[in-house]
């Protein structure tokens, strides 16, 4: 069933469920003999070894956010082990770090429920907004960490597609709270983009029509004509969207103006 119709407890265990699962790839990929010290090329400012601390040390510093309810952002020096275990270049000490971790955001999710309330920076202050949002948090970037390292990338199709859900949300979101300059030339009349996964099942509607009005971006799930169109495989089709795949990779297609899909990821960035 799509995500997005279930009820939102059932949503909540899927992304505990999920969360427990990218670790525990991500734990893989550590282990895989995969060299630590390697330029991560979606993210060429980092290693895979400061990919990996990255990642886990966001998961503590939202574990402490749910554990102690907070009413405001804590800082990142406040949460225990963030930059990870302490010996670099050590992918027993990086796995064991990973593995604790994992287990206590599962744990401390778990416990809270969807509907705790805890700060975010979103549309939503509970924790549930925190179970999706480090769902896609490794989703994404064990997609950073697989690439870097050769390894095939798998993802469930549910899960991809709600990736691709909250971040159209998540621009939608900043365009109305924290609009700048650049983001606002996303915006203009008769300019839309549509998604189309074309090896989803029909119970799952993997398509997508963001529309560019004037005023604000506007999405939805569906199959309609667009200004441009991108085709494939769900997953490259999610990876392409979040700039970890080039349109021209595996079996994507772009349909009309590419010029507007590039102008589009070239301004809604994210992570």
């Amino acid at each position: 069933m799509a995500m997005h119709r279930q009820e939102p407890q059932a949503r909540y265990d899927r992304y505990c469920d999920e969360i427990e699962l990218q670790v525990r790839q991500l734990r893989d990929v550590v282990t895989s003999g995969a060299d630590l010290t390697a330029t991560v090329p979606t993210c060429p400012d980092w290693s895979l070894e400061h990919l990996v601390r990255h990642t886990g040390g966001a998961l503590r510093w939202v574990e402490l956010n749910v554990r102690t309810r907070s009413k405001e952002e804590v800082p990142e020096e406040e949460v225990p082990l963030y930059d990870g275990p302490e010996v670099k270049g050590d992918p027993a000490a990086l796995d064991a770090w990973l593995a604790e971790t994992g287990e206590m955001l599962v744990a401390t999710l778990r416990e809270a429920g969807p509907k705790a309330p805890v700060w975010s920076w979103g549309w939503e202050q509970t924790a549930g907004f925190w179970a999706r949002r480090m769902t896609h948090e490794l989703v994404v970037h064990r997609a950073d960490a697989t690439l870097t390292a050769g390894l095939p990338y798998e993802v469930a199709p549910d899960i991809a597609a709600d990736a691709i859900d909250e971040w159209l949300e998540i621009v939608e979101f900043v365009q109305r709270t924290m609009p700048h300059d650049e983001a606002a030339e996303l915006r203009g009349p008769g300019r839309s983009i549509h998604l189309h996964a074309t090896d989803a099942s029909a119970d799952l509607n993997a398509e997508w029509l963001v529309e560019l009005t004037e005023d604000v971006v506007r999405w939805r799930r569906g199959h309609e004509k667009a200004t441009v169109a991108l085709r494939g495989p769900l997953t490259e089709v999610l990876l392409a969207f979040y700039r970890r795949l080039p349109l021209d990779g595996g079996e994507l297609e772009v349909l009309g103006e590419r010029g507007l899909l590039d102008f589009w990821l070239k301004r809604a960035t994210f992570g």
